[in-house]
């Protein structure tokens, strides 16, 4: 496996929280507002997509583990800003912080472990 991570990487995302994205959506919760699952899946596209363009293109790299703290909730129509850094890189582990943002207010924060695999031998184990 050929590969070579930039030390640091640094990657952003934007959204705008939707109804499917709220807790009653998710069944994690009966308000309508942003779900912790749906910032979850937030940061770990975040983190994916600022690192996908280094890999070759029959690599990807997979979840493994989150520390999240969920600190403020956001309501429907709100703006969300996702910030990514790479803090560490070990073989093919790839570690992550996270933050987002809801304008100048941080609404959660982060951690989140990923590893680089190659697309075809994972989905064979499968």
């Amino acid at each position: 496996m050929e590969f070579q991570i930039k030390t640091a990487t640094k990657g952003s995302q934007q959204m705008i929280v939707q109804q499917k994205d709220t807790a009653a959506a998710y069944g994690s919760g009966l308000v309508e507002v942003f779900a912790t699952p749906a910032m979850l899946a937030f940061m770990e596209m975040t983190a994916l997509k600022s690192i996908e363009d280094q890999l070759p293109d029959d690599y990807t790299t997979v979840g493994s583990e989150v520390h999240l703290k969920h600190l403020r909730a956001s309501p429907v129509g709100q703006n969300l800003i996702c910030n990514s850094t790479m803090i560490e890189v070990s073989g093919r582990k790839i570690v992550f912080e996270l933050q987002v943002w809801d304008e100048d207010v941080l609404v959660g924060l982060g951690t989140h472990t990923r590893y680089v695999v190659d697309k075809q031998k994972f989905m064979n184990k499968y």
